[in-house]
């Protein structure tokens, strides 16, 4: 099909819930992604963030087709021996010791919280339900995580959202104090708060967080959905702050472009769930597992954490040498470029038009390419990024 012809049948049977670009991808490989016509683009977005090891990568298509070949799915009302072994390599490589299954960021989120109130309920009481999370956060769309994220915008239109939040400065250890009552049971933070602007928080702050978290014996929650699997240079975000949370959440990368989510805990939460208190019909999906498996065996190796360490400083660097750069901020390969003049979201189409996919994070320029990119294929789409930057003066 032609893009008008694509962009036709969207229209005519498709909610309009999302802000497209004017391109149709049909194909792709690597960092490389290709329209109906056949013109080609460098991915620095991967499906925000999603495709790790990039397009169609061979390692993770063998996993995924191989497994779709002898059993695509089962209930989780039996053992699922790729599940299995997923889990255990994915508690070896996090430091964590269980884990549950999802299909997304916000499930995984979901999970979290229902945790947390257990927790609490179990040692406390059901009224020490309370969870803090920071201004300008982002923890999903469903009703629950529309709640736990600090920002206002998404709150339009969908009120009464679920109770039992409170919000706290991002960057004020007093605010979080503040906020904190006899009733909260947890505090839920991004480390880089990449929806919010790609906004990484203070380490001496999370310090903080977490011994103020010990000191009332409240639980602390990490949303690594977008920050996890190898995304900063470490396998999860909190390694490079020396901070290990309570619970931390993952999705994203962690399939290499299936659907799953991930709710990690530390042993002392590991039996607070029992039979029947959570569950998924779709999570832990042996398909979807088999090319999680082949993500976590790869990304969790350091030498492979420390070339995404070295892209993310070759791409800094190349960035702040550009023409209307005020600022790049961020860790390893999620960064965000702050513009001297101009809007990012004119900046994003205009690239598009010109062969680059970039994302945008509120005023900000995104970049989470494939951790697999090649320099070859970052130098092609920073020239492209710099004809567009050139053309803004």
């Amino acid at each position: 099909m032609t893009f008008e012809q694509v962009k036709k049948m969207e229209q005519e049977n498709i909610m309009p819930t999302y802000g497209r670009f004017q391109v149709a991808l049909e194909k792709g490989k690597g960092a490389a992604a290709y329209d109906c016509a056949g013109k080609k683009y460098i991915d620095f977005g991967s499906g925000i963030g999603v495709n790790s090891l990039g397009y169609c990568d061979d390692g993770w298509v063998k996993a995924v087709t191989e497994q779709a070949a002898k059993l695509q799915h089962i209930s989780n009302l039996y053992y699922n021996p790729v599940q299995t072994e997923l889990a255990e390599k994915l508690c070896r490589a996090s430091g964590y010791s269980k884990v549950f299954f999802g299909n997304s960021g916000a499930e995984a989120n979901e999970c979290a919280i229902k945790l947390a109130r257990k927790y609490s309920a179990d040692k406390y009481s059901e009224e020490r339900s309370e969870i803090v999370t920071l201004q300008n956060s982002f923890h999903g769309r469903t009703v629950t995580t529309l709640a736990a994220t600090g920002q206002d915008a998404f709150h339009q239109y969908f009120l009464p959202l679920t109770s039992g939040f409170a919000y706290a400065d991002a960057h004020s250890i007093e605010s979080v104090k503040n906020a904190i009552t006899d009733k909260t049971c947890a505090v839920m933070l991004e480390f880089i708060q990449g929806e919010g602007g790609v906004v990484p928080l203070d380490v001496e702050f999370v310090k903080q967080v977490r011994a103020l978290c010990n000191e009332k014996d409240i639980l602390l929650i990490a949303d690594e959905v977008q920050t996890g699997v190898g995304r900063t240079g470490a396998f999860y975000c909190w390694q490079n702050y020396g901070v290990k949370p309570d619970l931390i959440t993952s999705a994203k990368g962690l399939g290499g472009g299936l659907p799953i989510g991930a709710c990690l805990c530390s042993e002392k939460l590991g039996a607070v769930m029992g039979s029947g208190m959570h569950g998924s019909t779709f999570g832990g999906n042996p398909v979807v597992c088999a090319g999680a498996i082949e993500v976590v065996d790869r990304v969790s190796d350091p030498a492979f954490l420390s070339e995404v360490r070295e892209k993310g400083e070759f791409l800094r660097g190349e960035l702040l040498s550009m023409p209307n750069v005020a600022d790049v901020r961020g860790m390893g390969m999620m960064l965000g470029v702050a513009l001297e003049h101009g809007s990012a979201k004119d900046a994003a189409a205009e690239c598009v038009e010109n062969g680059l996919l970039i994302l945008t994070a509120k005023t900000v320029l995104r970049l989470l390419p494939p951790l697999t990119i090649t320099y070859d294929e970052m130098k092609e789409g920073l020239a492209v990024l710099k004809k567009v930057l050139e053309g803004m003066k």
